[in-house]
């Protein structure tokens, strides 16, 4: 028998864990698993609909309920309870905080057997997701972390029992990004003959680019060839365009927004820069090690572990500007160094963050659920 699984998502405009679900329903096996998509919000119009449309391809049925405001949660909730009791799924698995809240109420009162919630952040911005993830977790079976260090803050600051958590990292499709041939620098805003230094995701405060911002003319005043390329969009974009202009630096820093061809950025890219203040495992870092670019990176949720052993030579300190910049001149400066360390990235990427793997564990996971004493949890797929 295949085992009815809904997935629920916030929202599916392409981001990290938006990308992280069409990744697993389009390599989830249908012979065990029939798969559904909610989406809480309107569907994504133009560009932004590709995820949606990759869903439909696979033939797995996608359901948005259109809610995007406070007040419509009410209705959402009796919508969604509606809808599991028509689709009667035997395990409800959701993304991201407001999914995670929602789905877990109205599963519950549907009388789905199983809830798992997707935990992809260190939430350190807004606390009060955390108390509300503490209230329902009643309702909820286990806690799916994208990393070690997501599974210990929600244990210790989220305060989740310890016993409901496990850790699924993200995958990579390493050899499309591997064999991506690099897009034109000038498509990008670059004018011919400059380099680029590459900043990708969404344009919000978690990002520290503010603060990147301020480090770059101690930066570029070393690497004159060398610009920055901003790829993503946010609420942020006026007031960093601002900030650049203030700063002198309209002219080396490009605001690209969204683009869906980061494998090739990526490859015409010299350096992957992170200066987050707090993720869970970023993909974009994934994505970097796997086109062989060596990464410069503040030291926040599943950094380190994704870069393993050469993490040292890649992450700074949250805050320790000067630490970051002298990070991002070396590895400019010693382009040797910096091959070595893209193919050791390119190496533990190909070795350690499969969408295999990734998705192995979920499937475990799953029959470990519908039938814990014929499919125990596998050690090793699923990383505590």
């Amino acid at each position: 028998m295949q085992l009815r699984i809904v997935f629920c998502i916030t929202e599916l405009d392409p981001g990290g864990a938006e990308r992280a679900l069409v990744e697993l329903v389009e390599r989830i096996d249908r012979r065990q698993f029939d798969p559904t998509v909610y989406c809480l919000g309107p569907r994504p119009a133009g560009n932004a609909g590709s995820l949606a449309q990759r869903i439909e391809q696979t033939g797995t049925p996608l359901v948005t309920f259109g809610a995007s405001r406070p007040w419509h949660l009410p209705g959402l909730l009796r919508n969604l309870r509606k809808q599991l009791e028509t689709d009667r799924p035997e395990i409800v698995q959701s993304y991201l905080f407001h999914a995670n809240f929602a789905a877990s109420l109205a599963a519950r009162r549907a009388g789905v057997p199983h809830v798992v919630t997707g935990i992809r952040v260190a939430e350190r911005g807004r606390r009060w997701h955390l108390k509300l993830a503490r209230w329902a977790d009643s309702r909820v079976e286990r806690h799916v972390c994208v990393s070690e260090s997501v599974r210990e803050f929600s244990h210790l600051v989220g305060g989740l029992p310890a016993k409901k958590l496990l850790v699924i990292p993200n995958g990579v499709d390493a050899e499309r990004f591997a064999a991506a041939v690099p897009c034109s620098l000038p498509s990008l805003g670059l004018p011919l003959g400059r380099r680029a230094i590459v900043c990708i995701g969404r344009l919000e405060a978690q990002k520290g680019l503010p603060w990147l911002f301020e480090l770059l003319p101690g930066i570029f005043q070393q690497l004159p060839q060398h610009d920055l390329v901003l790829v993503g969009d946010g609420p942020a974009r006026g007031s960093l365009e601002r900030l650049a202009a203030q700063l002198g630096l309209r002219e080396r820093i490009h605001f690209a927004g969204y683009r869906p061809n980061v494998a090739e950025i990526l490859a015409a890219s010299d350096l992957l820069v992170l200066p987050s203040r707090w993720e869970g495992m970023p993909n974009v870092v994934l994505e970097a090690m796997a086109a062989g670019k060596p990464v410069v990176a503040t030291d926040v949720e599943g950094v380190s572990e994704a870069l393993g052993p050469a993490a040292a030579q890649q992450v700074v300190r949250a805050g320790h500007g000067e630490a970051f910049a002298t990070k991002v001149r070396g590895l400019l400066k010693q382009p040797q160094l910096a091959t070595e360390l893209g193919r050791a990235n390119q190496a533990r990427v190909r070795q350690h963050f499969t969408w295999q793997a990734t998705v192995a564990a979920y499937e475990a996971l799953y029959r470990s659920l519908a039938d814990p004493a014929g499919a125990a949890l596998s050690p090793p797929a699923l990383r505590r």
